[in-house]
């Protein structure tokens, strides 16, 4: 019994052919058809020219002949034909014993500029017949026969080893009128035909040339313009072997769509390691802040687990601390998880639109109700609604972030001012305090993600040291700015710049954004059904 054995199928394997080959392939089969189309355009045109001027050649010979010899009276003989005809005879033209009349030679030049130097070239042959079509002359061997015809004809024919061109006309006498003979005139065209195959030659071999020239040429244009594909994807390979690397491309000193990719993929790069940073800032920092809450919620368990739980004292004090230090995880958590989301304002809400005149009243109000110990002074100088590009919650967010440290932060003088304008630049806003300032020194770092002042007051205020890393955040994600004047002991001002939209703006990104949500209802209804 034979044992059946199953192959295993292998993938298959496709050939890699380089970007530089097709496209030198495709640049020299481009170039060589266009020279091939413009060769045989060329070639066509030299032909109709040339065989036009075989044509007229034949015609006006056997005009020319047909001229001489009609003043012949009676059917063509061989006494009437060569002394006008015969080359030999023509050359004495000028002796009357030749045998010509001197009434008739006396037109010689006629002869000597049309009919013998046609007869002088070999591949011209002309023949005379009389009126019943009996051979009476010829220049060279006739390969042609004889075919009457009652006015001139011009024909191509073949036959034989004969390729060219035939005339033919009858001859009438130019004193009676009557038919006296016929006449035939062959080009066999061999200069013509000699310089078309030279035409064809120098055709195939410059068609031959072309190519092999384009296609080089195609591969060195490839090679250059695709250089800085190859630097793209050398750094594509550097980065995934080490995605932390610093590693960028050249920027390129031409300025095209290559350049404005380079520029583009090299920011790119720079978006990656930033989220990558961001990514290894947010482990190190979770991991560094919530060491503290974190042992001591392990030590009060601890403490519990050994003899705190049968002491009420004990067991109250380490359930309160417990529960204090969660509520900070809890708002730790919150706060980076805010700032983690203010890198990405741009793709959440590309259409957002707010009235931050309104959302500045309403924060002031709020402030005014909850903390009624302070003084809010609120110098107002928008007029009627300023709209800026960025969503409600998050303007709410910013205003809280620095109303919020500036109650904190005040000292003996409980008094907040607070102030709008717009300026050229968008509009411009101030949120002042009157107490402790801050040093030059922690001026620089005031924004860094868990820098505080005096982390022992901090602490004790409740503060992560986040609140104006995430302001930051956002205020520049949306394309705006934000900095601090202060000086130690007499307070801070803190000042905001985000630029304005028209109104007209604002209704329109304001429809976009309801047809993008009616959009995703729409696509969440029909994934539902």
């Amino acid at each position: 019994m034979k044992r059946l054995t199953k192959k295993t199928e292998q993938p298959e394997t496709h050939r890699r052919i380089s970007l530089k080959v097709k496209w030198a392939l495709t640049v020299g089969i481009g170039i060589f058809i266009t020279f091939l189309v413009f060769s045989m355009v060329v070639y066509g045109a030299t032909r109709q020219i040339l065989v036009a001027q075989e044509r007229n050649t034949v015609k006006d010979t056997v005009n020319a002949v047909v001229q001489r010899l009609s003043p012949v009276r009676s059917n063509l003989t061989v006494a009437d034909v060569v002394p006008r005809i015969d080359v030999s005879s023509a050359q004495d033209k000028d002796d009357p014993a030749a045998g010509a009349m001197p009434t008739e030679t006396s037109h010689s030049s006629l002869f000597s500029d049309s009919v013998l130097q046609k007869l002088s070239r070999e591949d011209i042959t002309v023949s005379v017949y009389d009126r019943s079509g009996t051979y009476v002359f010829t220049s060279h061997n006739a390969s042609v026969d004889l075919k009457k015809v009652s006015d001139l004809q011009l024909s191509d024919e073949v036959n034989g080893d004969f390729d060219g061109i035939v005339g033919r006309a009858p001859v009438h006498s130019g004193s009676t009128g009557k038919l006296i003979g016929y006449i035939q005139v062959t080009d066999a065209m061999n200069a013509f035909h000699v310089t078309m195959r030279k035409i064809t030659a120098v055709i195939y071999a410059s068609s031959i040339f072309a190519l092999l020239f384009s296609m080089l040429l195609g591969y060195v244009l490839a090679s250059r313009f695709l250089k800085p594909i190859k630097r793209i994807t050398d750094t594509i390979d550097i980065v995934n072997e080490e995605p932390q690397s610093s590693v960028r491309i050249p920027e390129l000193k031409h300025h095209d769509e290559l350049a404005d990719l380079v520029v583009e993929f090299n920011g790119m790069l720079d978006r990656m390691q930033h989220y990558i940073d961001q990514q290894s800032d947010f482990v190190q920092d979770v991991s560094h802040e919530l060491r503290t809450p974190v042992a001591i919620l392990e030590g009060h368990l601890q403490l519990l687990n050994r003899w705190g739980k049968d002491d009420p004292e004990v067991l109250e004090e380490s359930l309160s601390a417990s529960l204090q230090e969660i509520t900070r995880m809890k708002s730790l958590i919150q706060e980076m998880l805010d700032l983690t989301r203010a890198d990405q304002v741009d793709i959440q809400f590309p259409n957002a639109v707010t009235d931050i005149h309104q959302i500045l009243q309403q924060v002031v109000n709020d402030f005014r109700m909850i903390h009624p110990d302070f003084t809010f002074t609120f110098d107002d100088a928008l007029e009627g609604e300023t709209f800026v590009r960025m969503y409600r919650n998050h303007v709410e967010q910013v205003l809280i972030i620095l109303m919020d440290n500036a109650v904190k932060y005040s000292t003996s003088r409980k008094e907040i001012h607070i102030s709008a304008a717009n300026e050229e630049e968008g509009v411009a806003m101030a949120i002042q305090d009157f107490g402790e300032g801050i040093s030059p020194e922690d001026r620089k770092r005031v924004f860094n993600r868990f820098y505080r002042v005096d982390k022992a007051r901090s602490r004790e205020k409740g503060g992560n040291g986040l609140g104006l890393a995430i302001a930051q955040q956002l205020i520049e994600n949306y394309k705006g700015t934000i900095e601090v004047d202060s000086a130690l002991g007499h307070g801070s001002v803190f000042r905001v710049n985000l630029p304005v939209i028209t109104s007209n703006q604002a209704a329109e990104l304001r429809r976009q954004a309801n047809l993008a949500e009616q959009k995703m209802k729409s696509t969440e209804i029909h994934s539902e059904l």
